[in-house]
Formats: C-alpha cells, structure tokens, sequence
C-alpha cells in the first residue's frame, strides 16, 4: 500500500474542489479532509470495492463544510448543511442532478455508524475513513508505514481540538443532531487514545 498509488482525480472539477476546501478550511481540517479521502480511497482499494474516485474525493473534501462558520446552519445537522453546499457547488461544476444527490447523499451518511457497501460504496469508504480519522477506529487496518507516510503528507496538527470545539458548539446548539449524540456517547474519550496521534 503507497500513497502515491492511490487514485487521486485530476478533473477540473476535483481542483476547483480542493480550491473551494483550501479557502474555507483551516489547515488542520482540510490536511483531515484530505486524510479522510486517502484513508477510504486505500480502503476500497485493498478490498476490492470498485467507487468513483472524483465523487469520492469531492465529498472527503466538502464533508465537514458545514461545520466552518461560513456555512454553518442552525437549523440542520452539519452534515446535512456540508451536503447541501456540496449541491450546489456541484451544480455550477455542472454535474447533472443525480450526481449531485449521490454527493450529497455521501457526505450526508459520512456520520451514520454503518452504511451499505452495496448500494453507497463511496458512503461506506468515507464513513469508515473518518471513524478511523477522529477515533482511530480500524487504523490498524492500514499498514504502519503506509500511516507513517499519510500523517508525514498531512499533518493532523490540532485537528483533536479543533474537531471538539466544532461538535460541541454544534451539539449546543443542535441537541438532536448527530454530533450531539456523538459528544454523548464519549466522543472526548475515544478521541483521546487514537492510536494515529502517536503514530502507532
């Protein structure tokens, strides 16, 4: 398993998305939603699960948008607001309008605790990848020096603190939605012994 031999998208589209993210994010969360997409694009890649790499890696990228103050919503879950922007980005990228739900629909389950490979292969691969990405889940599934060289590219600098803050302002503020849920089931905690914060 490389880096280097992963599929990475050189479409318009896919820099544009980069452009859009690296504008938005703050350094820790886009080198996490850039991770995210590397971590599930190996994964499909060692199991065998065919996925569309630029929908894929456009919904890694916009899958946290919701929760940067830009497009932050007090109405719906950030994930539900990170694929609503996701929407309507694609929308000028001119995606046609069933691609544009299948995007939404990615980033949208990236917080559901199980999602069908069969019929969301790129929903599954980013679920999986971001449990690994905040609490380390599977992390043993990827090799120690293929992690090495992930974090070496893209450093999680504060990302721990960043993430917090972010889901707990979201959990006040949106006691039903899924980040509340996830600070009440002892987030804090499993977030505390990642093995990728110390390199394991």
């Amino acid at each position: 398993m490389s880096l280097d031999a992963l599929p990475v998208p050189g479409s318009v589209t896919s820099a544009a998305a980069l452009d859009v993210a690296t504008a938005h994010h703050s350094p820790a969360l886009l080198n996490h939603s850039l991770r995210a997409y590397v971590w599930a694009a190996a994964r499909g890649a060692a199991g065998g699960i065919t996925f569309d790499p630029e929908l894929l890696y456009v919904a890694a990228l916009f899958h946290d948008i919701g929760l940067v103050p830009a497009f932050d919503s007090h109405t719906v879950a950030f994930e539900e607001a990170g694929g609503h922007v996701a929407q309507v980005f694609a929308a000028g990228a001119g995606w046609p309008a069933e691609r544009r739900q299948r995007l939404s629909d990615v980033i949208a389950r990236h917080m559901r605790p199980r999602v069908d490979v069969f019929t969301d292969p790129e929903g599954h691969l980013l679920a999986r990848a971001t449990a690994t990405e905040i609490t380390g889940k599977d992390a043993d599934d990827y090799p120690a020096g293929f992690r090495a060289e992930v974090l070496e590219r893209y450093p999680r600098l504060d990302l721990n603190e960043q993430f917090l803050a972010c889901l707990q302002a979201q959990a006040a503020r949106k006691p039903g939605s899924s980040a509340a849920g996830a600070v009440r089931s002892g987030l804090v905690d499993r977030m505390t012994s990642n093995p990728l914060d110390s390199r394991a």
